[in-house]
């Protein structure tokens, strides 16, 4: 409990820099142009430009990033053994009938393990999200054959569970993904709109907004985590929404 109030109180200060880095990246856009001051639950382009090592996929249909060596190797294997201990099969929202829709493995990792407080504190410095607009942090393991089938992750508002998942936090803002491992065959992350896959690399961070810079969501956003042909990958995911989540 201890370390969770001292996480707490480093966001606090956090989010208070956080904020002037907003205000002092707006007093240098060119004249004419007004860069947006997110709700706490979002983040925007010139602010992850703005960190090191950050990437832009160059495509107008979304805004895509990427961020090669965002976690150090140490740090990847010990969340990698923090989903082996608590994994479980996969679920979905609003079922569609295919059971082979989603057949990786999943955990919600708990707030109160050394790795998972660091993993927040560098998302954090990141995007400069409020954490507590975020979701616990989840992992995912796939075996050879396994998949996550074309889809989206925000919420269909007129899903079946869309009152069940988004009615307190509201819908999904933003993803942050990172590849835990290297794959030996398979199991890239691809972004079918637009042509773009993402190869697991240790420690590589992916991210998008989930929806258009005018607030609609973005179908553009539709992903399909590819069948692993050789070996196991690990992934950490990271959703933040419109609201604090409960």
């Amino acid at each position: 409990m201890h370390k969770r109030r001292e996480l707490q109180s480093k966001n606090c200060a956090g989010a208070r820099q956080t904020q002037e880095n907003f205000r002092r990246l707006a007093g240098r856009a060119a004249p004419g142009i007004t860069l947006p001051m997110p709700n706490p639950g979002e983040t925007f382009a010139e602010f992850l430009l703005a960190q090191p090592g950050m990437r832009r996929v160059p495509t107008d249909r979304l805004e895509l990033f990427d961020s090669p060596g965002f976690l150090p190797p140490s740090q990847c294997a010990e969340l990698i053994a923090l989903i082996e201990r608590d994994r479980r099969p996969s679920t979905i929202a609003d079922p569609n009938g295919d059971h082979y829709f989603r057949t990786s493995e999943t955990c919600d990792l708990s707030p109160d393990e050394p790795a998972v407080q660091e993993l927040e504190e560098r998302l954090f410095t990141v995007n400069g999200i409020d954490p507590a607009h975020g979701e616990p942090v989840q992992g995912q393991r796939y075996a050879v054959g396994q998949e996550f089938k074309p889809h989206t992750d925000y919420f269909e508002p007129q899903g079946l569970d869309f009152e069940r998942y988004c009615s307190v936090a509201g819908n999904r803002t933003w993803t942050f993904m990172i590849y835990l491992n290297e794959v030996e065959a398979g199991g890239g992350t691809r972004f079918k709109v637009i042509g773009k896959t993402f190869q697991p690399e240790t420690g590589k961070l992916v991210c998008w907004n989930n929806k258009r810079t005018d607030g609609r969501l973005n179908p553009n956003t539709l992903h399909h985590g590819m069948k692993v042909r050789k070996g196991v990958k690990y992934v950490i995911t990271k959703w933040y929404r419109e609201r604090t989540w409960a």
